[in-house]
C-alpha cells in the first residue's frame, strides 16, 4: 500500500510517499542520515522516536521538500512523515500519541507573513516623520 501526505511550515512544503519496505528514509533523494545541520535531521526523525524504531524498519519514506529555509523544511518534513505513518498504519493510538506529544506533528502551521501596507516599510512599521 502506498500513502501520499504533505506537510507545511511557513513557505516550505513537503510531500511524503510512505510504502512498505525496509526502513529507507530519503529527503530529496538523499538518505536522511546525510542531512545537515544535525538539528534538522533530529527534528525530521522525531516521529520515529515517538512511534518506535520498529515502525521505521517496516516502511520506506520518500520526501520531496521545497521552499523555505532549513528550519521550516525540517518542520514540514516532520509533519509529512508523521501524517504518512498514521495514515499508512491506520492507527488511532499512534495518532493520539503524536497529538499528545506535539499537535504540530499532524497539523500544518497556518501562520503566514502579514502583507505590507501603504505608509510604511512593512506590515506595521511606519515611515519616520520629520518636522524640520
Amino acid at each position: 500500500m502506498v500513502t501520499n501526505t504533505s506537510g507545511k511550515k511557513k513557505t516550505a512544503v513537503a510531500r511524503a510517499t510512505v510504502k512498505d519496505g525496509e526502513g529507507r528514509v530519503r529527503i530529496n533523494s538523499t538518505p536522511v542520515e546525510l542531512v545537515e545541520p544535525e538539528m534538522s535531521r533530529l527534528k525530521m526523525l522525531e516521529p520515529f522516536r515517538i512511534a518506535g524504531e520498529e515502525i521505521r524498519d517496516e516502511v520506506d519514506i520518500d520526501v520531496t521538500v521545497n521552499g523555505g529555509g532549513y528550519a521550516g523544511r525540517a518542520d514540514a518534513v516532520r509533519t509529512a512523515i508523521a501524517r504518512g505513518i498514521v495514515e499508512h498504519r491506520n492507527d488511532a493510538e499512534l495518532r493520539d500519541a503524536f497529538m499528545e506529544f506535539d499537535r504540530q506533528l499532524l497539523v500544518n502551521d497556518v501562520r503566514r507573513k502579514e502583507p505590507k501596507k501603504w505608509g510604511g516599510p512593512g506590515a506595521r512599521a511606519r515611515y519616520q516623520k520629520s518636522y524640520r
